[in-house]
Parts: structure tokens; sequence; C-alpha cells
């Protein structure tokens, strides 16, 4: 029996309702901090140095496009018979040490509680080169990347997702192994089993489907991507197929762009065609073909990383007493006198990106003078640029500047040596080649190797060059080497000019 001692008073009992109540607010406020902590909030991994930032922070692209971390780790091992003992070098993914987690290009975030991986940057700005005799890989970061097969890596998804022998069981145990080193507990694969994988399968099954024209395409090759074909398809659904897009728009294939010294280029005719003049643009459009949208993008970490490429040097040339001095000061005049007008010009005090004194630089040339080849610029549409200044609708960011041209750019040549091969495609190995009529200019040639003629000026392209070498061929879709030649572009120059002249270039 309760005594009425045991009984308790009412001022008792409405303390303890009040407790009751302050203890399920605190409870739920736990939960709701331990939501947003684990299912809200995400994390990266901070980097001090800004060209660490650059070579493996994230910019986004994780959320809506990336799979998880030991997914990554574990596809390498599951299809070793496709991409051997190289893993994800097999796609030309480059890393800074032997032992390295992940390549350069590569960053890490973790979303819902989960750490995942995708592209940043610098997967499509780090270019590297070796001298002759000299095993050394050397890096140059904001240089274009010579080596990423970016086609294969894509292709490589879709077939992953299309493989009946792509299953949960294979991907667990995959991860679990030793190779792999995943060690899930029983939880997590649950979690795997359940959840991730088939969410993974869906992406590459959705990936296949979208980028299914890819397979239609001329192969891109190491150092070349297609940037405006997959765009349509990924960020706006663009019918691909063969009634809604012509064979020369399908095959616009280009080099990546060097990006040191972005502030002078600000107001200039960026992208190969010149359809932007806005450097913050095409920096948050580029972002979007590293897998970031409109609602993932990292601005912050963009806008570190602008700062970082806003003022960074060029890269001087890697064998100084490999420039003949006299030859480089007589081709610096035939520069001023050919050359300069396009492309401005360097002497004591620096490179000149000047407009006002070099009159065409920076603004377009049309195609029916400049005469390279049409797949770049015709694979960039009216259609297609209404579309991108669509994108960031409500913020102050939106797109704005996006523009159909009639031709192609003319940029500054800073750095020129460390941006082989030449014109917009790639086509022209050498710097010495490119001022050769295009008569005279390789037509089929090896891409692929790094290591570096000091002599042309360029990678070398012959078949016995080091690495894994693509077959280039000049006469397919996009690949034409034609264009920027005759008399204003220094080709029908003497040899002696023409030597001189790549002399000076290294100087750039």
């Amino acid at each position: 029996m309760i005594s009425d001692n045991d009984r308790k008073t009412p001022v008792e009992i409405a303390v303890a309702r009040h407790r009751r109540w302050w203890l399920a607010i605190v409870v739920l406020i736990l939960l709701g901090l331990v939501y947003y902590l684990v299912f809200v909030n995400q994390y990266v991994v901070a980097f001090v140095s800004p060209k660490d930032h650059f070579m493996h922070g994230s910019i986004g692209s994780e959320t809506a496009t990336g799979p998880p971390y030991w997914v990554f780790k574990a596809l390498p091992v599951m299809y070793s018979d496709k991409l051997g003992p190289e893993g994800w070098g097999r796609f030309g993914f480059l890393y800074e040490k032997p032992d390295d987690d992940l390549p350069i290009g590569v960053s890490r975030r973790v979303v819902s509680g989960v750490e995942r991986v995708w592209l940043n940057c610098s997967v499509c700005h780090v270019g590297t080169y070796r001298l002759p005799g000299d095993p050394v890989r050397h890096l140059i970061p904001g240089a274009p990347s010579n080596n990423l097969r970016l086609q294969e890596f894509i292709s490589f998804f879709i077939d992953v997702g299309r493989d009946p022998g792509f299953t949960a069981d294979a991907l667990i145990a995959t991860i679990d192994s030793p190779k792999v080193g995943g060690d899930l507990n029983i939880f997590e694969r649950l979690i795997y089993r359940y959840v991730v994988f088939p969410r993974v399968k869906s992406a590459f099954l959705d990936l296949g489907t979208q980028l299914d024209f890819v397979k239609r395409q001329e192969q891109w090759g190491p150092g070349r991507v297609d940037t405006f074909n997959p765009y349509k398809a990924l960020q706006f659904n663009f019918p691909m197929d063969e009634a809604h897009i012509s064979g020369a728009a399908l095959n616009g294939s280009s080099d990546y762009p060097a990006i040191w010294r972005q502030r002078p280029r600000e107001g200039m005719n960026l992208h190969w065609d010149g359809n932007n003049d806005s450097v913050a643009e095409r920096n948050l459009s580029a972002a979007l073909g590293a897998g970031v949208t409109p609602v993932t993008v990292d601005r912050a970490s963009i806008a570190r990383i602008e700062g970082w490429m806003w003022d960074l040097p060029s890269p001087p040339f890697p064998v100084a007493d490999r420039i003949d001095q006299a030859k480089a000061t007589e081709g610096k005049t035939l520069f001023l006198q050919y050359c300069a007008d396009c492309h401005g010009f360097k002497d004591a005090s620096g490179y000149s990106y000047d407009r006002q004194r070099f009159t065409r630089l920076g603004k377009t040339v049309p195609l029916a003078e400049i005469g390279t080849d049409v797949g770049r610029w015709t694979s960039y549409t009216e259609n297609f640029a209404a579309e991108q200044n669509l994108l960031y609708a409500g913020y102050p960011w939106r797109f704005s500047r996006f523009h159909k041209t009639d031709g192609y750019a003319n940029h500054p040549l800073d750095g020129i040596w460390a941006r082989s091969p030449y014109l917009h495609n790639g086509s022209v190995p050498t710097l010495r080649d490119l001022l050769e009529p295009s008569a005279r200019r390789p037509s089929v040639w090896s891409r692929g190797s790094d290591e570096f003629d000091l002599a042309k000026v360029g990678y070398r392209s012959d078949q016995s060059a080091g690495g894994d070498l693509f077959r280039y061929d000049t006469t397919r879709p996009g690949n034409a080497n034609t264009g920027h030649e005759g008399y204003r572009y220094g080709t029908e120059l003497p040899d002696a000019a023409k030597d001189a002249l790549v002399e000076y270039m290294k100087t750039l």
C-alpha cells in the first residue's frame, strides 16, 4: 500500500512533469544535433597549402556524383583484368607518391555519414614531362593534363554498370579483401548490400543511358576532352541521337587548357572558341564538368582555387641552357612582327597582356580566316549557350556571359612550351611542326608520351617514344591539323627563322 507519506505532493508532480519535458527537449535537441552532424553536415579534408588544396581539395562533386570511397578503391581490384597493375593510372590518373591513397584530382567528402570521392579541378590541369634520358616524371600543377583518358574512364563505368558480374556479393567481398582492406562490419555490409550497391549500380546504368552517344564518337585519346557534349546530356538532357546531332558536332574533342595567370585573362574571350569572357563563370562551368551541380557546388573551395591560379606563374623552360640565346633574340623580333598582336609579348619586364597594344589578343578569329578544325566550334551551339545562361538561376552568380562566337580565340602564349600538343584539338605535336604548312605537319603520329623534345618543343610523337601511345590520325573527324598557316602565321618563313621563333617561344 502507498501511505500518505509516499504520495507525491502536487508540487512534486508538477516538478517531475517539468523535468520530463526538459528531458524530452534535451533528447530531441541531441537527436537533431546527431542528425545534423551525421546526415546533413558534410566534412572535407582541409589543406593548408593552396596548391595542395588545388590538387586534393573537394569542390563539391562527391555529393551528387561520387561513389563511396570503398567502391572507388575496390573497382580497380575487381577489374584488374581491364586496368592491370596500374589501377586508375590506366586512365592517366597521376600520383604524387607511389603509396598515395588516392590519385591527384580525386577528393574526399563525407556525405550523409558516408565518405565519398570524386573529381576536382586538378584532374584536368596537371601536366607532366620527362627529360630525354631521365626516367623522373615531373609534375606541372596548372598545366593541361596530357595523360588523362577521360573517355575511357567514362566508358569503364558504363561497362561496369552493364556487367552481370558486378554484384553486391562481389563488391563486398572485394572491399573486404586484403588488397582493399575495407573490413566492413555486419552493419556496414547490410548498408552496402541494400543501399550503396543498388544506388551505385543504378548510377552507372543511368550514366550509360545518358552518355550512350560516346561510343559513336571518335576516340578522344590522352589529354583531350569533349567539353560540351556530355555537358549537354548530363545537365540539360539534350537528345544526342543521330537525328539530333551532326557528325561534326559530335566530334569536338580538344586539349585541356592551362590555368596559370588568370588575372590578365579576365575580359578576354575564354575557352577555345571564346564563348565566355568571365573567369569566374568559366570556372564554375568547368566545375560542373567535374561533377558538381548548382546545388552541391562548394563555391568557397573554388574561390580558393581561383585565388591561387589568379597569379600562378607559368613554368620556366625546364633546361635553360638548351635555349640558344642568339636565336631567341632573333626570334623575339619575328614574334613581335608575326605573333604578338594576337598572343601578347614577353620582354625583360615580363609577359605583356596589354590588349590596347596587342589589338587581336583575347579576341576570336573567324573560322574562315583561321581555318582550323570545325568540330569544337560546331559542338557549341546557340541553344546550349542559352541553357547555360539559366544555370545558377536565383543566385548572384547566375551565368550570363555565355555566347556563340564566329571562330576560335587568340590566347596568350605564356608557358607555351608546357602546353603541347598544339592547336585547340591538339593535332600538331610540336611548336616547330606548327610553323609548317598543314601539308607538311605530321598526319599520323603517336600521342601519349611525356618525354619532351627540347629542340622542337613538345612531347615526342614517334612510335618509339615511351608511354601508352595513342595513334592520332588527323584525317578523322575532329582531328584535322589544318589552319593557322600562311604568311601572317609564319609558315612561309625560311627554316632558320622558324627555328629562331621556336627558341624565343621557349622563353615565354
